[in-house]
């Protein structure tokens, strides 16, 4: 029986015509989201909080799993390609939309965007403070992927392993929490750290990618394309460390500082 038959039967440019004919529709998911998160928030203004302890234990937990898999059939293939053709193929070289199984995981990866947007839904009919960075976060994200998939944007690589790789220990972390398992404080501020990190090295990359381009080098990512993530990626850096500085240096932390982050990261 071969457990990974489903990676070797993916077809990457089937789905990748499906993305290219469907991705501007996340402009429509990202308006139905925030009019729901924002209507339900109003709704239970004057309500009593839901217990959801259960269901989000079950949502958490499928995440960590679904972000450990993701993590472990991605990085190998970074470290490769790191190992025996160099940084500048790293970030400019977009072969792991095309090889298995990295493609399929790139596939998925885009999927799980609309997937996690269901975070928002536990933070409203929990009545948890729902801050600008948790639903910008997802939008941007959302939108951002879905395009540069169609893209088949180079650089995205070092984004989709470093995403897996951080929600593996943050859903991980909210899965624990949920069943009311206690965790070391220092727990929850390593992954906000560990988030601002992700944050650092998206700028890092898309650094790399611009000197890349200004020398004329060959990089498969539009200068549209760049431009918004460079954007993306440095009002997260800004907002993650705000939210670090806030929550964890001029405040004393509490115990549930990071839950106020609501399973949010790119």
């Amino acid at each position: 029986m071969d457990l990974f038959k489903f990676e070797k039967d993916f077809d990457p440019s089937a789905f990748h015509s499906w993305t290219l004919q469907y991705w501007d529709l996340t402009f429509v998911y990202s308006i139905i989201y925030l009019v729901a998160i924002f209507s339900v928030q109003h709704y239970m203004r004057n309500r009593s909080r839901f217990e959801l302890r259960s269901s989000l234990i079950f949502w958490s937990g499928f995440l960590a799993l679904f972000s450990i898999a993701g993590a472990v059939r991605t990085l190998p293939e970074l470290i490769h390609v790191l190992r025996y053709e160099g940084w500048y193929q790293s970030m400019c070289n977009p072969s792991y939309f095309t090889l298995r199984p990295t493609s399929f995981w790139a596939f998925m990866f885009v999927i799980s965007k609309v997937y996690e947007l269901g975070d928002t839904i536990f933070v409203v009919l929990t009545k948890k403070p729902l801050i600008f960075l948790h639903w910008y976060h997802h939008v941007t994200v959302m939108i951002y992927v879905w395009y540069s998939y169609t893209d088949h944007t180079a650089p995205g690589r070092w984004f989709m392993v470093m995403n897996y790789i951080v929600h593996s220990f943050m859903y991980t972390y909210y899965t624990l929490k949920a069943m009311k398992i206690s965790t070391p404080r220092c727990i929850s501020v390593g992954i906000t750290f560990l988030q601002i990190i992700q944050m650092v090295m998206g700028v890092i990359v898309n650094y790399s990618v611009y000197l890349a381009k200004l020398k004329g080098l060959s990089c498969n990512q539009t200068n549209f394309n760049l431009a918004c993530c460079s954007a993306m990626y440095a009002s997260y850096l800004i907002l993650f460390s705000s939210f670090f500085y806030h929550s964890y240096l001029k405040t004393k932390p509490t115990n549930y500082t990071l839950t106020k982050l609501s399973q949010k990261s790119e």
